[in-house]
């Protein structure tokens, strides 16, 4: 089934879908995105997407391709058209095109691009690998220094996923100046004697909208954490780890650089953050 996509203002199919080969997106990775997961048909945790998404093209001078009540309805009108049950929304929007290269941005009234497509993803609350846990490696971080800016620009975590599963493992955990940064594509965190630990929001890592409303459930249910900055040795000799991202929640993290956590399966508070993430989000969805 080809699926039907949306680009600068027009429905259409995946296969007739283009965008200017002097797009900034393409050419400099001057774009931003977001990823919205579908549960039971609706979207969960939009609002803190849309707003994650401003922020970012405030940060970079970036125009809104449109409003947030328009981009709410776009995501609906994909989700409906492509029969989407359990899924993602992709969103991107780049600073257009000038109709040439340059490394000056283009005049303030070249419109930016935007484009989103669906992903059908089947069983994406009920992931296999949710009960079997996640084995990680550690690797240097080296990218840019505003990763708060969620940009397209995701070649070294590519990469670094790249590396994880020539190692037999499925991600990594980025370390910088002797201190975990966050995953590939995730926010990282381990447990020890019941207390969660995850490093604090700076421009070094990603605000992460299902680490916020995680680490919100997680308070609520009287568990004690910690935002402070660790090391992977830290992770290693810890309880239990998991990480968390729009398109997979909450993951445990079994094995760290070798190292098995606990007995070698999804820790208690992993699976109970996950059931109760999943549970709010579902009620509270769009």
């Amino acid at each position: 089934m080809t699926r039907t996509v949306y680009v600068n203002g027009v429905y259409l199919p995946e296969t007739e879908a283009t965008v200017s080969i002097f797009d900034r997106g393409f050419l400099m990775a001057d774009g931003v995105y977001e990823v919205t997961s579908v549960l039971d048909g609706k979207l969960i945790d939009f609002e803190g997407h849309a707003v994650r998404l401003q922020r970012s093209l405030d940060e970079l001078e970036m125009q809104a391709a449109c409003s947030k009540d328009e981009l709410l309805e776009i995501h609906r009108e994909l989700v409906k058209r492509n029969d989407i049950v359990e899924g993602l929304v992709y969103l991107q929007i780049t600073r257009g095109s000038d109709g040439d290269r340059d490394f000056v941005f283009p005049s303030a009234d070249t419109k930016p691009t935007i484009v989103l497509f669906t992903q059908n993803k089947p069983n994406l609350a009920d992931n296999p690998a949710a009960k079997k846990g996640a084995k990680i490696i550690s690797i240097e971080d080296i990218r840019w220094g505003r990763r708060d800016i969620k940009t397209v620009q995701l070649l070294y975590p590519s990469m670094g996923k790249m590396m994880a599963k020539k190692a037999g493992c499925d991600d990594a955990w980025l370390i910088e100046d002797g201190h975990v940064t966050e995953g590939t594509s995730n926010n990282a965190y381990f447990v020890k004697d019941g207390t969660i630990v995850t490093r604090p929001l700076s421009t070094d890592i990603l605000h992460g909208i299902t680490r916020k409303a995680v680490l919100r459930m997680a308070a609520e249910a009287q568990l004690k954490i910690e935002e402070r900055l660790f090391t992977i040795d830290e992770a290693k000799e810890a309880d239990e780890a998991f990480t968390t991202s729009a398109s997979a929640f909450v993951m445990p993290v079994v094995e760290i650089d070798g190292v098995q956590l606990g007995d070698g399966t999804p820790g208690p508070i992993a699976k109970r953050l996950r059931e109760i993430y999943l549970d709010e989000s579902r009620k509270a969805a769009v």
